[in-house]
């Protein structure tokens, strides 16, 4: 699991976690269990599998209000699939992809997260909001 800490930020019934610089729009059920938390401007922990992180362009275009960018630290193939290795705002991050991406170490990538998918902790509790 990905691990990254997140400034919730609540705009209406809209809820965008906020890691460094990028910005992630949760699904409406999602951001409703983090608004009737009481979660608006508190720092939560997002957590994403590795299976949910995307390189490939569907994902990026049907998704851009969840996409991040960083440069590959590992590319690692394991025959059916790969890992890819990166950073996003100095959290350490796996991405499991298809074997056919032309993302390679060193190449700056930009990946889409299932918003679907995201899952997001309480950081003093390490409870789940929501999942």
């Amino acid at each position: 699991m990905n691990f990254a800490d997140a400034t919730v930020n609540v705009k209406g019934n809209e809820v965008v976690l906020r890691v460094g610089d990028f910005d992630i729009k949760l699904p409406p059920a999602k951001a409703k269990k983090l608004i009737d938390g009481g979660y608006a401007g508190k720092t939560v922990v997002m957590g994403i599998r590795p299976e949910d992180v995307h390189d490939s362009q569907m994902f990026i275009e049907s998704s851009p209000e969840t996409v991040v960018e960083s440069t590959i630290r590992v590319y690692e193939l394991l025959g059916a699939e790969v890992f890819l290795y990166f950073d996003v705002e100095g959290f350490p991050m796996t991405a499991r992809v298809d074997p056919r991406t032309t993302a390679r170490t060193g190449d700056k990538v930009r990946f889409a997260l299932d918003a679907e998918k995201i899952q997001v902790f309480d950081k003093e509790t390490e409870l789940t909001i929501t999942n």
